[in-house]
């Protein structure tokens, strides 16, 4: 999913700092990994309902898409789904 992501350059490097999805407007509170690959850049980070967002940056066009979502709720369930599964 292409979306628009506003970003500031830390020592030459794009890092997003908001996003926005249709009309929702998503401030990044922690950018918590980022790993490269020949003409892209992953990014993932974390809005203020810790959240979390996988985001692809196209550096040759410029475009972020959105490659995961996954909300703290969904993550909560996650987590208590294994720790339930591991003392069966």
């Amino acid at each position: 999913m292409r979306i628009v992501v506003e970003a500031s350059r830390d020592h030459g490097t794009e890092i997003p700092r908001t996003l926005c999805l249709n009309v929702n407007r998503i401030e990044v509170v922690e950018v918590l990994d980022q790993w490269y690959g020949p003409d892209y850049r992953y990014c993932k980070v974390k809005d203020a309902d810790d959240a979390l967002y996988i985001l692809r940056l196209d550096e040759r066009r410029s475009e972020w898409h959105l490659t995961m979502f996954a909300s703290a709720r969904a993550q909560t369930s996650q987590r208590n789904h294994a720790a339930a599964a591991q003392s069966q």
